[in-house]
Parts: structure tokens; sequence; C-alpha cells
């Protein structure tokens, strides 16, 4: 087994979102900052293997109001004015399977990859596969007849690919990894989601899935990113025009 992540004691207090009329943190005084919104399942990836990592005092959070946004986001710190982003070493980069790796990568911590060769080829496949999988989904979502064969074709895959290793329960094993950490924010939202908008329930007839789910609720790094599941199908059906 790997690592266990390391546990805080105490919860950490997030910081209220900024919005337009808030003023901007000390830019490239030498802080690394991730800057996310609450509500984004890619900036959840990063928040998430931060947090995996134990990096909460290395790393600050800067949250971002995404319907507020503050002007200096974009003319400042990240042109692209989506979040995530990584503030560090006097640069800023961003797109969140882009940074999990490089959280990975360039800070201490728990490792969420292993060393087995097969196991990196396979975390490579399905992190390619994920914005595939998003999509296929997300559609489904905006559709509006009942034929959802592309969602359960998707889901059918990841339930086969948790059986790739039998050491379970996680994609690449027995341990939490990068492939979790992209798909949990996405999943976390589709089992609300297809429940409530297709009555569909995407860990029915999915042992391998449902178990990966169990699982997953048990990581603290994870727990602490998550929102009420309601609260996040409401904005989401705003944001689609589904309301």
């Amino acid at each position: 087994m790997a690592p266990v992540a390391p546990a805080s004691s105490v919860k950490e207090e997030l910081p209220p979102s900024l919005t337009a009329t808030s003023p901007p943190p000390s830019l490239f005084d030498g802080t690394t900052r991730l800057y996310v919104a609450y509500i984004c399942p890619y900036a959840q990836r990063t928040w998430i293997a931060r947090n995996y990592k134990g990096l909460q005092e290395k790393i600050k959070l800067v949250a971002i109001d995404l319907g507020d946004r503050p002007a200096w986001y974009k003319e400042k710190v990240y042109p692209e004015n989506k979040v995530p982003s990584l503030e560090h070493n006097n640069e800023v980069k961003g797109e969140s399977l882009d940074l999990i790796k490089y959280i990975d990568a360039h800070f201490e911590g728990p490792a969420l990859l292993p060393d087995d060769p097969a196991k990196q080829t396979f975390a490579e496949e399905l992190l390619a596969y994920s914005d595939s999988f998003n999509k296929a989904l997300y559609s489904i979502l905006l559709s509006k007849g009942e034929n959802i064969s592309d969602a359960v074709a998707a889901l059918d895959k990841l339930e086969e690919s948790l059986s790739k290793f039998e050491d379970g329960p996680f994609f690449l094993g027995p341990d939490f990894s990068l492939v979790d950490v992209a798909y949990a924010p996405f999943i976390e939202r589709l089992l609300t989601f297809l429940s409530d908008l297709k009555n569909y329930d995407i860990i029915k007839g999915r042992p391998r899935l449902n178990s990966w789910l169990e699982e997953l609720n048990k990581i603290e790094a994870y727990t602490a990113t998550k929102r009420d599941p309601h609260e996040l199908l409401t904005i989401t059906k705003k944001r689609l025009g589904l309301a």
C-alpha cells in the first residue's frame, strides 16, 4: 500500500469566494496559490490532489466566484479566465489534468502514480479518455430523448476498467491515484444528475463502481472538497437551461 495521505487535525477553513469587487492577493510574491471555484469539477480535481498530498499549508486556495469573477483574474493572473490555475515559481499554469500531474511531480507528499509501468500506461489511457467520458455523460443530460445508450456504454467502460487490476478497489489497484482524482468530481455529480434528470442509477449493476464510490468517500482529501449534491444539481440545471 502507498503512504496514506496526511490527515489534518483541524478542518481547513475555506476562504470566501472572490468577486468583481474583491482586491487581488499579493500576486507573484512567492506564495503558491491554487485558484479554484468551489462548484467547478475541474478545479475540484486539483483541490483533491493538493489535499491528498498534504499541501494545505504549501498551496493556498484562492476561490473565484464564476458568476461574478474579478477582472484582475483575467488581466493579471490567467488570461484564459478559467479555473483551475496554479501560481507557482512566478508562473501561472492551467488545465486540470496537467495541473494534477504537476502537483504530484513537483511537491512532496504521497505519490499519486505507482511505479509499475503497466499501471502508469493504463493511467495515461484513462486520463486521456476522461474528457470523452465527461462529454458523453453531459450530452445525455442535455438530450431531450430517453436514449442514454452512450452514457451506459461510458459507465460500462469504467466498470470494466475497475477490474483491470484485481487488487482494487481503485482504478490502479489498492492505492488512490491521479485517475481516481480525475474521475471523482464528475462521477460524484453524475450520480445525482442522472438520477434526477433521467431516472437512471449509475451504480445499479456495477458493483465495482459502487465499491469505488464507497472507498472514495473514506478519503478525507476528497470529502473535504464535496458540495451539497442538490446545490450542484440546481446550479447545473440553471447553467444548462434545464431549470
